[in-house]
């Protein structure tokens, strides 16, 4: 044993002792990769998050079940945060202390990944594509944060843009989450009414959690609000919509990346029916007649007993870019490796034909254009059919 330990201290004296630590990469091993998703399965998001993280886990099954990448496996990794961020924070801990997972993909929930996303770079994990369009997922640039889709800002600069100029509206306001999302969402909406010299009308906040609009709908009905532009998720955006009908007012109401869900649009007596919505791309109904979509759709209903929903179609875009950008790294799989293959993303489209995508070294958000659509008949359709900036 003595001699042993003077081989090996003479061994690391001479730099010649080998050494695992310096060549290992955190979630990779020889047949492993390690993704991980912090996102909502059972709080106020939910509807997005279970399908969101469904439909990853549906595009890794699908590449592990034709032999991985290189050889390796994906390993895939969930944790609920509730939309709470307490929980975020305790399952990033676990993450990178405990399954020492290699990237994070579609993290949910803007405050959520703003509390995490410090620690999560300090130990070299890339935040990819979080679920969720606000602009500090991309900005300040850092090389280990990717956004996918047009940010709330621009989308709602957008949305502004179009009712001001197109639809005549003069009396603007707005109701948003008392949060950083909706803060993003309002900050969009306010310096586009700067940039037309115009100021809004009026403004509430409320908690993701709220449940009681009436008295904040009543301000803004008596500030005379032809428009409202949303700050919303899914379950206060059809509470406010269903109050503003059973108010009888005759309002627009537009929201945006969020609020694009078809639980809003499915919801009982049509209540959706009429309401807007920026988003980054267009649903792909399970009745598209498009193959690969019906494929999609057909696996994802076999696989999970529902069928997708937008959200879910966004998650499978996320997974199948970092799918083809692990491709692109080759077998000698690095961070670095990775972010450069993730940033050689060259107008890339999805199977729901949705913008295309582009990265690169110096650019980290994927797409800036986004749509306008409304619900009609419990379904969403496009209210115009080119996607719109500012």
């Amino acid at each position: 044993m003595m001699k042993q330990l003077l081989l090996a201290t003479a061994m690391i004296a001479a730099g010649t002792f080998p050494s695992l630590a310096a060549d290992a990469v955190r979630g990779v091993t020889d047949t492993e990769i390690v993704i991980g998703t912090i996102t909502d399965l059972s709080g106020v998001t939910a509807v997005q998050g279970v399908n969101n993280s469904f439909a990853n886990r549906l595009a890794y099954d699908d590449i592990n079940a034709k032999g991985g990448i290189h050889g390796r496996k994906i390993k895939y990794i969930v944790e609920d945060n509730q939309y709470q961020v307490p929980r975020a924070v305790q399952a990033m801990n676990k993450m990178l202390n405990s399954d020492n997972v290699f990237i994070m993909v579609n993290n949910g929930g803007t405050p959520m990944n703003n509390a995490n996303m410090p620690a999560q770079i300090e130990k070299g994990v890339p935040n990819v594509f979080p679920l969720t369009a606000a602009r500090s997922m991309y900005e300040p640039f850092n090389r280990m944060k990717f956004g996918q889709v047009a940010s709330y800002y621009d989308e709602m600069r957008a949305g502004v843009k179009y009712f001001v100029e197109k639809k005549g509206k003069k009396i603007v306001c707005a109701m948003t989450q008392d949060s950083d999302f909706g803060r993003d969402v309002l900050a969009g909406a306010t310096e586009q009414l700067t940039a037309m010299k115009m100021t809004l009308a009026a403004q509430t906040v409320h908690k993701p959690t709220d449940t009681d609009f009436n008295a904040l709908l009543i301000r803004l009905q008596d500030a005379k609000c032809d428009l409202i532009v949303m700050g919303s998720i899914v379950r206060d955006s059809t509470l406010i919509i269903s109050t503003v009908k059973k108010m009888g007012w005759d309002v627009d109401l537009v929201g945006q990346f969020a609020s694009y869900d078809t639980a809003i649009a499915e919801a009982p007596g049509n209540v959706g029916d009429g309401f807007y919505s920026m988003t980054p791309g267009l649903y792909a109904y399970p009745d598209d007649p498009r193959p690969a979509v019906q494929a999609f759709s057909k696996a994802f209903r076999a696989k999970n007993g529902r069928d997708p929903n937008f959200l879910g179609e966004v998650g499978y875009s996320a997974a199948s870019m970092v799918i083809a950008a692990l491709e692109r790294a080759g077998r000698d799989l690095t961070t670095d490796s990775f972010i450069r293959a993730l940033e050689a993303t060259n107008n890339y489209v999805d199977i729901f034909n949705n913008p295309p995508a582009n990265l690169s070294a110096t650019n980290h958000h994927a797409s800036t254009q986004s749509f306008l659509a409304v619900i009609k008949n419990g379904r969403w359709v496009p209210a115009e059919a080119e996607p719109m900036g500012y």
